[in-house]
This record gives C-alpha cells, sequence and structure tokens, in this order.
C-alpha cells in the first residue's frame, strides 16, 4: 500500500467538507463581495426592460396610464420628449427623478442636449441626484415620430445591507460547517462501512476461504451488485477448487495405477517368470496394455489443453456425417460380439455437413464411449442423425439410470463423473465430454444433454 493513500472513509469526509468550503465561499463572494456589481447589473436589466415596455406600448390608447405604473411600481422617473418639448414627465417626489434645472453636473446637462441633437438612438449616464446626494442612473432611447424617452433610476446605497449579510454569513458559515462536519462523518461511515466488509470478504477469498457471505442489503445499486458478483465469484471459485483437487486427485490415481502396474509386473517379468515364457509374456502383454491406458490419459490430457487453447485452426470441409459415424462404429464390433452391446444408427438421407471433420470424429467417439459406459443392462446405445430448421441435429442416447439436475452443469468438467457405482468403464480417462464441450464451442455449434433420471440420456449437438 502506498504511503499516500488514506481509508474511504476519510476519502469521502474530506470532499465533502471541501464541498461545503466551496458552498460557503460562492456565498460569500456573491452576497457581500460582488453584491454591488450585481445590484448595478440588475438595476441596468431594469432599465432595460421598461424602455423595452415603452417602446412597445407609446401608440396604446392608455398610455399615460401605462406609465404612472412603470415608474411607481419601479420607484423610477420616465420623461417622454418631442425635440424640445417635455410631454410626459413622472411625479417629482418619486426617489428616482432628477430635475435637469437642480442638476449641478452640467456635463450631464450638456451630454443629454447632445444626445437629442444627435443622430444616436441610445444614452447612457450616471451622475449624482443633489437632492438625495445618491448615484442616479439615466438611460435615454429614440423611438419613431423624434419621440424620446429617458428613464432614471437611483443606486440606493447597499453598504449597510452588505454589512447586515456579512455578519450574518459569519454565524451561517459556522453552523454549515459543523453540520457539515457531522453529515460528512455519517455519510462516509454509510457509505464505506459496506464497501470495508467487501474488502475484508475479497480478502478471505484471496486466501482460499471461499466460505465468505457479502451484504447485499446496503441500498446502493453499485455496491450491492459489487457483493452479489464477490459472492457468486467465491462460488465459482469454490466450486472450481473442488473440481481442482478431484482432478489432481483422480490425475494422479490414473497415473499411479497403470504405473505401479507395470513397474509390478515388469519385476516379475525380471525376477520371477524369466525362464517361464508364457507367464513372462502374459507380463509383458499387461504392462503394454497398461502402457496403452497411460499413454491415452496422457493424449486425451495433450488433447484438452490443444481445444482449450485452441492452438489448432479448424479445418472446415464438407463430409457425409453418416458415413463418419459408421466409420467410428466399426470400432466397437467386438462388443456387439463379445459383450452384446447394440448400436443403432437412425439417419435422414441429406447429412452433408460443413465442420472439421477430425474435431468432430472426436466429439462422436467421446460421446459414444460415455454412452457405453453408462447406458442400461439392454446395452443399447441409440445414435439418430436429423434434419431440422437450424442445421443437421446429432442425438447420442443411453438407456442407463439418467443424470441428476444438480450433476447437468458440471458433466462438462474435467474428471466429473455422474453416479460411478453405475459405470462400467469400458472406455474413457474422464476427460471426454470436456473435450468435446470445447470442439463445439470453437465450431459455434449448439450443444446440450436432456436426460430422465432412471429412462436414460441423451446427449446432442447441432452443426449449422
Amino acid at each position: 500500500m502506498k504511503q499516500n493513500s488514506y481509508s474511504l472513509t476519510s476519502k469521502i469526509w474530506f470532499y465533502l467538507i471541501i464541498f461545503s468550503i466551496i458552498i460557503l465561499l460562492s456565498l460569500w463572494l456573491f452576497q457581500v463581495i460582488f453584491l454591488k456589481y450585481y445590484y448595478r447589473w440588475m438595476k441596468n436589466r431594469e432599465i432595460d426592460g421598461i424602455i423595452d415596455i415603452i417602446s412597445q406600448e407609446y401608440n396604446s390608447a392608455n398610455l399615460l396610464d401605462i406609465l404612472d405604473d412603470l415608474s411607481f411600481s419601479n420607484n423610477v422617473c420616465i420623461e417622454i420628449i418631442n425635440s424640445d418639448d417635455l410631454l410626459y414627465s413622472s411625479t417629482s417626489q418619486i426617489r428616482g427623478c432628477l430635475i435637469d434645472k437642480d442638476v449641478n453636473d452640467y456635463h450631464y446637462v450638456d451630454k443629454k442636449l447632445e444626445f437629442i441633437k444627435s443622430v444616436n438612438s441610445t444614452f447612457r449616464y450616471e451622475t449624482t441626484n443633489p437632492k438625495f446626494h445618491n448615484q442616479t442612473l439615466i438611460y435615454g432611447k429614440k423611438l419613431i415620430n423624434n419621440l424620446i424617452v429617458f428613464v432614471t433610476s437611483s443606486l440606493e446605497p447597499i453598504d449597510s445591507t452588505t454589512g447586515i449579510l456579512a455578519s450574518q454569513l459569519v454565524y451561517v458559515t459556522i453552523g454549515v460547517l459543523l453540520l457539515s462536519f457531522l453529515v460528512a462523518y455519517f455519510i462516509s461511515k454509510k457509505i464505506s462501512k459496506p464497501i470495508i466488509q467487501i474488502n475484508k470478504g475479497a480478502t478471505e477469498i484471496a486466501s482460499n476461504n471461499y466460505d465468505v457471505k457479502f451484504d447485499t442489503s446496503s441500498n446502493i445499486i453499485e455496491i450491492d451488485e459489487l457483493a452479489h458478483t464477490l459472492h457468486e465469484t467465491s462460488i465459482e471459485l469454490a466450486k472450481t477448487e473442488n473440481l481442482r483437487r478431484e482432478l489432481l486427485a483422480n490425475v494422479s490415481h490414473d497415473l499411479k495405477t497403470p504405473l505401479t502396474m507395470i513397474k509390478a509386473y515388469a519385476e516379475m517379468a525380471r525376477d520371477l517368470n524369466n525362464k517361464n515364457v508364457k507367464k513372462r509374456t502374459d507380463n509383458l502383454n499387461i504392462i503394454i496394455d497398461e502402457t496403452d491406458r497411460l499413454n491415452l490419459l496422457v493424449n486425451d490430457i495433450l488433447e484438452l489443453s490443444k481445444v482449450q487453447a485452441n492452438v489448432e485452426k479448424l479445418n472446415i470441409e464438407e463430409f457425409d456425417l453418416v458415413d463418419l459415424i459408421q466409420t467410428i462404429l466399426n470400432r466397437y464390433e467386438y462388443l456387439q460380439t463379445s459383450q452384446n452391446y447394440q448400436f443403432i444408427l437412425e439417419y435422414e438421407t441429406n447429412n452433408i455437413v460443413k465442420a472439421d471433420r477430425k474435431r468432430i470424429e472426436q466429439v462422436m467417439y467421446n460421446l459414444i464411449n460415455n454412452a457405453i459406459n453408462y447406458t442400461g443392462d439392454d446395452k443399447k446405445v441409440i445414435i439418430k442423425v436429423k434434419e431440422i430448421d437450424e442445421g443437421i441435429k446429432v442425438e447420442i442416447s443411453d438407456t442407463g439410470n439418467g443424470i441428476d439436475e444438480n450433476d447437468l452443469a458440471l458433466i462438462w468438467d474435467k474428471y466429473y463423473k455422474v453416479d460411478r457405482s453405475f459405470q462400467r468403464e469400458v472406455y474413457g480417462t474422464g476427460i471426454g465430454l470436456s473435450i468435446v464441450k470445447n470442439v463445439l464451442i470453437n465450431h459455434n455449434f449448439k450443444y446440450g444433454v436432456d436426460t430422465i433420471k432412471g429412462f436414460g440420456t441423451t446427449f446432442w449437438f447441432i452443426i449449422n
């Protein structure tokens, strides 16, 4: 862990406090420091709005009432002149009014007269009202028919207001900071607690302890989804660990048995039967058989590794599927004659498919071996090839005891064997179905298994 790392609780608490401080600084900036500028900006917008209304309503029959209402409601003085003649003026008692004869700012008077005579359409000026000694804004605009409207508005001193706001914000800042500390603490605890628990559970998984339960009731969607995912992960890892142990046990057993047999019979051939040709030959035959069995296991393991790694590209070609199946069934002729097995092949006329012939041969060989090992006492193995909408469907059925529903998802795993007490083990190394699954996945073919307890099992796949 890095030295500069911090806990999730500290991080959440820190960022929430920083957020509160930023909000408070914004309040100070806009309510105290920038209040004067904002007030002046709002006054300018207000006057612009009044002039726009007058521009739209100057032909109205009740224009005078509109002007009086605007002047009174907005506390401004409105004048409308035609060249040098005053046509309308709101009462001088309104604080916003500015009477030209009382103005000491002769520069303003000159500017106003200059605007009236000029071709400029707007006029803006700021001066001091000698009557109330306050800053005053004067806006002018020329209308049609040589009419000119002047709107005068006073800028009220807001220093006292700013002071009141500043003193109030001191208490608000203290209160908000205290409240932020408390809220940030409880929020950080609320969010970090389930994550800390998830981290502890994940640490347990990393220590190969898969019996971990993750709480999914935090009421936070992402955290609950993470907890659920880790819970499912722990279950799958537990299954994988069990399969790994079973794989090691099975591989160790399957390797140890033939090796022990080979060693024992080799010693017998050397020490006890070296002069007895018949017994020595029998010993050597057993050694050869066990070597073949060992070789078959190693080849299956290597083949599964290649298929899973997909190191060999598929050699797609057209071939007759039924011919391939019949060629495979010929290998089991001695089982039919010596052990009374029955291989029933049902097929239709159109059986030309496109696939990797060698890999499909592996699939059929392993599925038929599996059916031989698990079929019922009648020793029947039924192979059906039929055409459906999706392609050519191949079914390999036995008449055995079927598979428990809980085992269906696991039968494709390496060395997973269902109901071992009923297995004949005429053929197979426990890897066949895993090879089948990987070959069909590489072909992108659908596959599956249907079973009825006590009536047998059917493995199937569809060649597109």
